[in-house]
């Protein structure tokens, strides 16, 4: 197997800024490479779908993994909780209850209630950072919404998501690790008495998330514990990358004109937008596998026990799967971008963030048509997720 040229848990300089250029290299030198850690990174498409789609031989559950990183403690418990980092039939129980509560009806709720929320926004949005005054805002107040969040607490969870996903990169280091294990202890006190006052005056069902998780009888009730890390995960799934998928779409829009003319122009392409922006700049730019028996990837073996990387980023640029990958085509079709991953862990909330841009990038649009940035913008400087921590605009 080649040696990778570059490591996640050692990003090159200017990765942070532009990882394309990084991605590019390794799917040209080494599309299946072996990091210095023994694990194995992919960054081919194909070979991102097939991992994906085969559960019998690559695993979700991070306990393994997880144990020497996080140690016992908060973090090690949410992660190796949360629906995402495990297999069936586990995952399945908790996914079917989100799913559930994700139907047409309470979405065109959702929907009906956000425009005007993304209309308030914009009124008292006067230019400077449009993460913190838009991008971010607009998540927060759709998940605060669906687990019941009174407004007057929604204060620190932006800031307790940050943290928790934040000690997720492959090497987090001491400051993360602590300020990760902090917020998942003062978010899961939070939700303890969240869930005793739900448990008391329930909501319904079909919108109330939490109220959701609640129910269930027999074997399919959640313990507390569950009921806890799965609302934490619900918090950062709903509100992280939705996040970045909003600001990443604002700073293409501010620097290509044309695109944002020709959007503006053409409203009815908004949905075609937003899975372009997926594609061109995936808010999670990595995945992880364990191989559970000896296989092969594209002819490779993979012995049991490898951890795989899925390099979501460079996969979703690649030219056998996308003509002109390094170009932004919002007309692309067919578009199957893995921004979302794919298979039995495809993500639940999909048709929610794709609804959340959709509304939050159209108000931005007809309320500034002409933005542009007023300085250059800000990346977070993190592998596993891409999105932007301020970005400056003029209006």
């Amino acid at each position: 197997m080649t040696p990778a040229p570059w490591s996640p848990s050692e990003p090159p300089d200017g990765f942070f800024d532009d990882p394309f250029p990084f991605y590019r290299q390794l799917r040209e030198e080494a599309p299946i490479a072996q990091a210095p850690d023994g694990s194995v990174l992919l960054s081919r498409h194909a070979d991102l779908s097939a991992v994906y789609r085969d559960a019998a031989s690559f695993s979700s559950d991070k306990r393994v993994e997880f144990a020497p990183k996080y140690g016992e403690g908060p973090l090690y418990a949410h992660h190796t909780t949360s629906l995402v980092f495990n297999d069936d039939p586990y995952h399945g129980r908790v996914r079917k209850r989100l799913v559930g509560a994700l139907t047409p009806r309470s979405l065109a709720a959702l929907a009906e209630a956000l425009g005007p929320y993304c209309d308030r926004l914009l009124d008292r949005f006067a230019g400077g950072d449009a993460v913190e005054g838009y991008a971010a805002a607009v998540p927060v107040r759709v998940i605060g919404d669906m687990l019941g969040v009174p407004e007057a607490d929604r204060g620190p969870l932006r800031g307790w998501s940050l943290a928790i996903l934040g000690a997720l990169e492959p090497q987090p280091g001491p400051e993360r690790l602590a300020a990760g294990n902090a917020a998942v202890a003062e978010f899961s006190a939070y939700l303890a008495e969240l869930i005793a006052a739900r448990r008391r005056s329930p909501g319904d069902p079909e919108r109330d998330l939490l109220t959701r998780l609640i129910a269930g009888e027999g074997a399919e009730a959640l313990t507390p514990a569950e009921l806890i890390h799965n609302a934490i995960f619900l918090l950062n799934a709903g509100h992280e990358t939705t996040s970045n998928l909003i600001g990443s779409a604002l700073y293409i829009l501010a620097t290509m004109p044309e695109v944002r003319r020709a959007l503006i122009a053409d409203p009815e392409a908004m949905p075609s937008f937003v899975e372009e922006v997926l594609r061109f700049e995936s808010p999670n730019q990595l995945g992880n596998r364990r191989a559970v028996r000896d296989t092969e990837i594209a002819g490779v073996a993979v012995a049991a026990g490898t951890q795989v990387t899925l390099v979501i980023g460079a996969a979703n640029r690649d030219p056998a799967a996308f003509a002109g990958p390094e170009t932004f085509d919002f007309r692309r079709s067919p578009n199957r971008h893995l921004a979302f991953g794919a298979g039995p862990h495809q993500c639940a909330g999909l048709s929610l963030a794709r609804l959340e841009a959709r509304i939050a990038i159209a108000a931005w649009l007809r309320r500034f048509p002409e933005f542009g940035l007023a300085r250059p913008p800000q990346w977070q400087r993190r592998v596993r997720f891409r999105g932007l921590t301020a970005l400056e605009v003029s209006l």
